[in-house]
């Protein structure tokens, strides 16, 4: 049997985050499934980005290239 928590109703969102942390830490599968939705996001994103930009050096060019086109990066020159 699971030990019981006793909290208060969260108010902010800084107190959901500690929520599901006591939670996390008090039942092992809710860790497990945080961890295979993470690694389901950053294979995702993984495969996003590869698409987009290609890999290696193609990547790194290819990225610039993007970045500077949005304006969030004054030159698609390699510093």
């Amino acid at each position: 049997m699971k030990p019981e928590m006793k909290t208060k109703t969260p108010k902010k969102d800084e107190d959901y985050v500690i929520l599901y942390a006591e939670k996390t830490k008090l039942d092992a599968s809710l860790f497990k499934q945080q961890k295979v939705f993470i690694e389901s996001q950053y294979k995702s994103s993984q495969s996003l980005l590869r698409n987009m930009f290609g890999s290696g050096e193609e990547y790194k060019r290819n990225a610039r290239v993007y970045l500077k086109k949005l304006g969030m990066i004054k030159s698609a020159q390699k510093i």
